[in-house]
């Protein structure tokens, strides 16, 4: 008895917190575990992204591989420095924020326009006419790679933002918006997330295999 209240003197047994569960990720083609900086295949019939090993990664570094829906992103990323995009033809464009990121799409035949909000990407109305005109005062978009590699823009808080990058950036920032937007500006918080994924754009390529 003496034994019995001494136990329930000291109180219940302390129990050690369950450990967090790992965020491991996961190749969506053979379930194997992929590092943090893996690749991405898309599928261009849903613009599903997917995860990709290494070995599925090489795999699909092909035109020819992938039955023509599933292509693997690319690594490069490049700062368009000399980019031509005033306000003018920025309000032609028909974007209602000040970011957005271009695309050119197989299966829609036509270039999309997607800018990130609290809700995810929404799709805006661009006007091909709109767009033409930006194409030929940069012609480095000629060169944008169909369903697979996005124009980045960011004119939002003096930002002069404008990048060629792999289509799963610009959705790694709509999901930053996304987790990290409160009120009706966004909040400090947000913002020094979205500066930080702008700088952090050009180390990208050296880290990804």
């Amino acid at each position: 008895m003496g034994s019995r209240l001494a136990r329930l003197a000291q109180g219940p047994p302390v129990r050690e917190p369950a450990p967090a569960p790992s965020l491991v990720e996961h190749c969506d083609l053979c379930a194997a575990v992929v590092p943090p900086g893996h690749r991405h295949i898309v599928d261009v019939d849903d613009r599903r992204l997917m995860c990709a090993c290494r070995a599925c990664a090489l795999l699909f570094d092909s035109d020819a591989a992938g039955g023509g829906h599933l292509r693997l992103l690319p690594t490069r990323r490049r700062r368009l420095d000399d980019f031509v995009l005033d306000a003018a033809q920025w309000d032609r464009l028909r974007i209602p924020v000040d970011m957005a990121f271009f695309f050119r799409s197989s299966r829609a035949e036509r270039v999309v326009a997607l800018y990130p909000s609290p809700a995810g990407p929404t799709e805006s109305l661009l006007e091909l006419e709109a767009w033409t005109e930006l194409e030929a005062a940069n012609p480095v978009l000629e060169a944008l790679e169909a369903d697979v590699e996005a124009l980045l823009v960011s004119r939002a808080r003096d930002m002069e933002e404008h990048w060629l990058v792999p289509i799963d950036d610009c959705y790694e920032l709509v999901g930053l918006i996304r987790s990290r937007w409160r009120g009706f500006g966004g909040g400090e918080e947000v913002w020094a997330a979205i500066g930080g994924f702008f700088d952090d754009l050009p180390t990208r390529e050296e880290t990804r295999w």
